[in-house]
């Protein structure tokens, strides 16, 4: 049985408590049938957890974030979704919120300020951290809430997202929802604290236990949270603890669970004990509480009707690969400025970009470690803090995913975000947020993830294996991230302010090795160079040498006696095709020439390209010159052998040879 104190809360309030928490019961009581009727293909149950989604839901206000997870329907319905939209979703129709590109409750919808999750869980709880930034940065009097699950904090991102905050002094709740089990790890077999909101203490913010099946508790502890976080603009950890009477999915079943713990936790079920406090307490009657039930019911199956005659989802080829990306603006490159005499190295072109992008673009947030006082490692963010101020040039602590998920969260709220991440090598620790979050967002649902990722990268200067990757070909692979890797000055300018300007994440490559080495003329003015076009740096009619980045200046220094049409891709992802086409048909022989190491390089995909589209105008292979299949050695003299310039030569005369 539960204890319920009423406090201050007036029947109506009781009363409507009561009405948005019987709704996803008796949903989910009629999807478990579907289910058995093979009408839904899967189901994640919330059954026995539905206090904790609408207790808190109902705590915030409308337009305030929350972050959901599997068991949390309670909160779309709270929030007022549609039941025909929510049926149509789950079944994979067009008329749902992701278009029928995803499941069950991997969605969101800004109308009803949800942020709809990944599988991988963690992710979600940084996204919040972003958006309570944007309240702050704005002033406004909100919060942010993200649950997640006590399997959940075993996550790296759960201790990210929860330093970060404290660090940040965010407005944000962190709320689990502990119901025993992972999908069957028990808890002691997860985590040795007593209780999980003790951890809270450890990142120096509060944290409170709860009944997450006593509805009262739920919603007068989330009002008292969110007052706290808002007054001290602090961020809170509160555990509510509960029980899954279902399995982790409906396939997955219950056997691993002890039968007395299903008998000890259906006398706790959240619904049944508030109706019966509600009854016994003259707050309702039982002929209200079933007309309650009647129009739910009715609800449900209007919106089962509409759902299960929509058309199912016809593919459009052209549809598919138009909502990857979110409209970008078009940028010609006779828009750009000529002629100047103003020569700038390459690091300062890029300081100088980033400048004019902040301001122009006074919702411009720059994150990352050291950037601020100490001005970056290459000191590309020198000066910025004293001119745009702390809220606005972030120093962040050492966790590459928070940041990256915070950059997300700042866009959903309308902020453009820069993180640079120290070295490009570091980039792993953040690559599930940008390959899975960032990346698949918008043709998930729509949303769009106005991120640049600055990434200084490439060898040639001893630095060893971790700090001298050219790691391009991770992100060329994954859709809905653009990659730009400029090679000059102006190029650098250029496609900077242009990533900027783009609401979609980009990927910006920096050769570390051309920061302080290649100088070049630069307008003054702002000025952006169109993403996805190649640019030919040297005209020739012998052989076709297509490159990027520091493999540029490679080509031009080292084959100057040959009549080579030099590409400078300039981007790879998208790539120009035309560009590169055209050199093609022209010359008839191609070298295909990067720093990063062959095997599954960007080489490989021109090549294939090239070979599949231009074959009948080959001359010749298609030959690619790479740095060795090794990790990048630190001797410099091993690392010299090591890169591609080493084997540039030889590769260029056996391809003039054949």
């Amino acid at each position: 049985m539960i204890t319920y104190q009423r406090r201050h809360y007036d029947n109506n309030t009781l009363i409507d408590l009561y009405r948005h928490l019987i709704k996803p019961r008796i949903i989910e009581e009629k999807m478990l049938n579907l289910l058995r009727q093979g009408k839904v293909s899967k189901w994640f149950s919330g059954i026995g957890q539905e206090a904790i989604s609408v207790g808190a839901t109902l705590a915030l206000e409308p337009d305030e974030y929350i972050m959901t997870l599997h068991r949390n329907l309670g909160v779309f319905t709270t929030r007022g979704m549609p039941f025909y939209r929510l049926f149509s979703q789950w079944q994979g129709h067009p008329n749902g919120y992701s278009k029928g590109r995803e499941r069950s409750f991997h969605f969101g919808s800004n109308e009803h300020h949800i942020v709809g999750m990944i599988s991988h869980l963690g992710p979600q709880l940084a996204i919040a951290n972003g958006i309570a930034l944007a309240h702050k940065l704005k002033g406004e009097q909100k919060v942010a809430l993200a649950f997640t699950g006590e399997g959940g904090t075993s996550e790296g991102d759960f201790h990210e997202a929860l330093n970060t905050a404290s660090v940040w002094d965010l407005p944000v709740i962190f709320l689990i929802e502990n119901n025993g089990y992972g999908l069957s790890t028990p808890v002691s077999e997860q985590y040795r604290c007593e209780k999980l909101s003790d951890r809270a203490a450890g990142y120096g913010m509060e944290g409170i236990t709860i009944d997450g099946n006593n509805i009262l508790e739920v919603y007068h502890t989330l009002q008292q949270v969110r007052t706290y976080c808002i007054t001290h603009q602090r961020p809170y950890l509160v555990e509510c603890m509960t029980f899954r009477m279902r399995g982790h999915e409906e396939a997955s079943g219950t056997k691993y669970v002890p039968k007395h713990l299903f008998e000890e936790w259906e006398k706790k079920d959240p619904i049944l004990n508030y109706e019966r406090y509600l009854l016994a307490n003259q707050i309702i009657s039982e002929q209200e509480a079933e007309a309650f039930k009647a129009a739910v019911r009715q609800e449900i199956e209007e919106g089962l009707q509409r759902a299960f005659s929509d058309p199912v989802p016809v593919f459009s080829e052209q549809e598919e690969l138009a909502d990857v990306y979110a409209p970008s603006p078009t940028i010609h490159e006779t828009d750009a400025p000529g002629e100047t005499s103003r020569s700038l190295r390459f690091v300062d072109a890029i300081a100088e970009a980033i400048r004019q992008a902040m301001e122009r673009h006074d919702q411009l947030i720059l994150m990352g470690q050291d950037i601020a006082e100490y001005g970056g490692v290459f000191k590309v963010t020198e000066g910025l803090v004293q001119r745009f101020g702390k809220e606005r040039v972030r120093n962040t602590p050492l966790c590459e995913s928070a940041i990256v998920g915070a950059a997300l969260g700042l866009s959903v709220k309308g902020f453009k975000s820069m993180v640079e991440m120290q070295f490009a090598d570091f980039v792993t620790c953040g690559f599930n947020q940008i390959v899975n979050n960032l990346a698949k967002i918008h043709y998930r649902w729509g949303q769009h993830a106005d991120v640049v990722i600055r990434m200084p990268t490439g060898a040639g200067v001893g630095a060893g294996p971790f700090h001298s990757q050219s790691n391009e070909a991770w992100f060329v692979h994954t859709p809905g991230l653009k990659v730009v890797y400029p090679s000059t000055p102006y190029d650098a300018k250029g496609l900077l302010l242009a990533s900027f300007e783009d609401p979609n994440p980009v990927m910006f490559f920096e050769h570390k090795a051309l920061y302080r080495s290649i100088s070049g003329p630069v307008p003054e003015e702002y000025y952006t160079l169109p993403i996805g076009k190649a640019k030919r740096v040297r005209e020739g009619d012998e052989v076709s040498i297509i490159t990027y980045g520091a493999g540029v200046h490679w080509a031009l220094e080292d084959c100057a006696d040959v009549s080579a049409d030099v590409i400078d891709l300039r981007s790879l992802l998208p790539w120009d095709t035309e560009q590169v086409a055209e050199s093609v048909k022209k010359t008839g022989k191609v070298l295909i020439l990067h720093e990063d190491t062959l095997t599954g390089g960007m080489g490989a995909e021109l090549a294939a390209w090239i070979t599949e589209h231009l074959f009948r105008w080959l001359d010749a292979p298609v030959m690619r010159c790479a740095s060795l299949d090794t990790p990048v050695p630190f001797s410099l003299q091993l690392e010299q052998q090591f890169l591609a310039r080493h084997r540039l030569r030889n590769t260029l005369n056996r391809l003039l040879a054949f």
